[in-house]
């Protein structure tokens, strides 16, 4: 099993300030070897690392760590796509075959910044190198990545964290609409993560979540939706055990082959990752 939504980070409250004191269970270090006593009670065998700092040097950082621990099968990395100068610097980081794809918090930026002609450009120079691309956004912001990827439709893409519906309120009728939409893509791929932090977080109901779920495979499938636990935010509300167990019961309905697909398959598909990656 691979877990497909991991970070590390060795806790800086400057560079981290996202990490308010609200999250104080968090503002810490956080390495690998913080995650191997329950990967292997609950049997998962790798996970791929995604950046948390958007500099470059996160994905030296990411690199270190990955060479150290074998857990990590993959590194969804950060540059900068608006760069003149991007070819030459994927160029260089393609030497480095853990690096499967990229991403930037989009959930931190306008329209104008998403929908940008040079942003696009870079989005379109990642298929060129084979990269994929983690699509991070609030639910209100859907509808410009949707038309973000229209731009550039044939990129592989994985929308992170289920584009973070309002799990909270359960106003889910117009994120389930966009879903819907972002989901005739068969480029789209969706993760099954992080909705815990999107709920109340210690007064979250389980069929909040499994609303969620629901409209998740509806429109996706079992074959374009991948496990990940968004490790150590998840912690803000609840250990990592409580949200695998809870992705497991779901799918405790599902086949065999559609199990796999959500812990195994559809990673090792869409991050390319061989079959040493998973050993």
């Amino acid at each position: 099993m691979i877990d497909t939504h991991v970070h590390f980070w060795n806790f800086d409250p400057v560079r981290d300030a996202w990490i308010n004191e609200e999250m104080n269970a968090i503002r810490k270090d956080f390495t690998p070897k913080n995650l191997i006593r329950t990967y292997s009670e609950l049997q998962i065998t790798g996970c791929i690392a995604v950046q948390a700092n958007q500099a470059e040097e996160e994905n030296n950082f990411l690199l270190t760590l990955a060479e150290q621990n074998e857990i990590i099968k993959g590194i969804v990395g950060w540059v900068d796509l608006k760069n003149k100068n991007l070819e030459e610097r994927l160029n260089y980081w393609s030497s480095f075959k853990t690096i499967k794809g990229w991403r930037h918090v989009l959930q931190a930026e306008n329209a104008d910044f998403i929908l940008s002609e040079d942003f696009v450009r870079g989005i379109k120079t990642l298929k060129k190198f084979n990269y994929t691309y983690d699509l991070l956004c609030y639910h209100d912001q859907l509808p410009d990545i949707i038309k973000l990827v229209d731009k550039a439709a044939d990129q592989p893409y994985v929308l992170d964290h289920c584009g973070k519906p309002d799990v909270k309120s359960q106003d889910l009728k117009t994120w389930a609409e966009n879903i819907k939409i972002l989901a005739q893509n068969p480029n789209v791929y969706c993760k099954l993560s992080a909705l815990l932090v999107e709920a109340d977080w210690k007064n979250w109901k389980e069929i909040e979540i499994f609303n969620c779920f629901d409209v998740i495979f509806e429109h996706f499938g079992t074959n374009r939706v991948m496990y990940g636990s968004d490790w150590p935010v998840v912690l803000l509300s609840r250990p990592y055990a409580d949200w695998f167990n809870l992705v497991a019961k779901y799918a405790s309905k599902f086949t065999i082959q559609e199990k796999e697909n959500l812990f195994l398959n559809c990673a090792s598909s869409f991050y390319k990752l061989e079959s040493q990656d998973l050993l």
